[in-house]
């Protein structure tokens, strides 16, 4: 595994292991499905991206990643019809457990859920847990305008609670997303401040205080999170004798530094939250290889912090009690 010159990445990086929370793939039967509900291509981009484990292996032993955590990316598994939504959650995850036993210790995955159907989504959290050794649940800043503080998602919380689950959460375009969006990608601000709009909502609801096992990773170093801290913080009154504050809660979650980290969002949240719950990510296979290899290296290089070996040492605690927590992986 070396880079240009000839050089081990791994070396360069001084890592036992570089694990990529924020990592995507996709099935021909998923991108079918999609395209059976008219979704040509996700998010106003031109096209959907290819995925195969080969090729992820190849990004991943270029870049020094020595295991990378699958999840759907937006849109999610809900294409407008909750009944067929819940068919493409069994199939994704069927997927990925097959992909994730054929690839030990380089590939698992985070199950995703047909939400808003709660009753299907616990079905899918048990399977996902007991039968296809899942190591978390992946979900959407809202599906069709329901974001993640409503009310009927306290059963999904306290199945999740009750297992101290991860919880990965990945943005998507807000409800009427085309009207605000001005004909330009989701990704470059909806997603950004959908992932904001999911949290706050979630603070202001009580989730963070009602639930406080899971482990929420927010993407993206936060999106605008670090940016309307002290404004929603203003506005946010704890619940009684708690004395928990809003920018209390915010430290509890855990952030990836997917997408453009440096030289701003990245050490900005980590003024706002502290370096204790950062960890890596790439959004592959949306980013495409030569994108994650110059990811990796503005991590690495970046002279504010030893981001590599924080984000390490932080996969460790954060994946400790799943179905494949950190330890010793091929080449590392």
């Amino acid at each position: 595994m070396t880079e240009a010159g000839g050089a081990p990445m791994r070396a360069m990086t001084g890592l036992t292991q570089l694990v990529d929370v924020h990592a995507h793939f996709i099935t021909e039967d998923y991108t079918a499905a999609a395209k059976d509900f008219g979704i040509e291509a996700p998010d106003g981009l031109p096209a959907w991206p290819h995925w195969s484990a080969r090729e992820h292996l190849e990004v991943m032993d270029r870049t020094g990643i020595a295991r990378a955590i699958l999840s759907v990316s937006s849109p999610g598994v809900n294409f407008g019809d909750d009944a067929v939504a819940v068919q493409i959650a069994r199939d994704v995850n069927a997927a990925a457990a097959e992909i994730s036993a054929a690839n030990p210790g380089r590939l698992s995955f985070f199950g995703a859920l047909p939400l808003p159907d709660v009753g299907a989504s616990l079905d899918e959290i048990r399977r996902c847990f007991d039968e296809l050794g899942a190591d978390g649940i992946a979900l959407l800043s809202n599906v069709h305008g329901v974001y993640l503080g409503d009310e009927r998602y306290k059963s999904v919380w306290r199945a999740l609670d009750d297992r101290g689950a991860v919880v990965f959460i990945h943005p998507t375009a807000p409800p009427h997303g085309e009207s605000v969006s001005l004909g330009r990608p989701y990704s470059v601000v909806e997603f950004i401040f959908d992932e904001a709009r999911t949290v706050i909502d979630m603070i202001f609801a009580g989730v963070l205080l009602d639930y406080p096992r899971i482990k929420f990773v927010i993407t993206h170093s936060g999106g605008a999170l670090p940016v309307i801290a002290d404004r929603a913080s203003a506005r946010y009154t704890p619940p009684k004798d708690s004395g928990v504050t809003l920018r209390d809660q915010l430290g509890q979650l855990w952030f990836d530094c997917a997408g453009t980290p440096l030289p701003t969002a990245l050490p900005t949240l980590a003024t706002v939250v502290g370096e204790q719950q950062l960890v890596f990510g790439t959004d592959y296979c949306f980013v495409r290889p030569d994108g994650v290899a110059a990811h990796v290296q503005r991590i690495i290089a970046d002279d504010h912090a030893d981001w590599p070996a924080i984000m390490d040492r932080n996969a460790i605690r954060l994946l400790a009690d799943t179905a494949h927590p950190v330890g010793e992986y091929p080449g590392s």
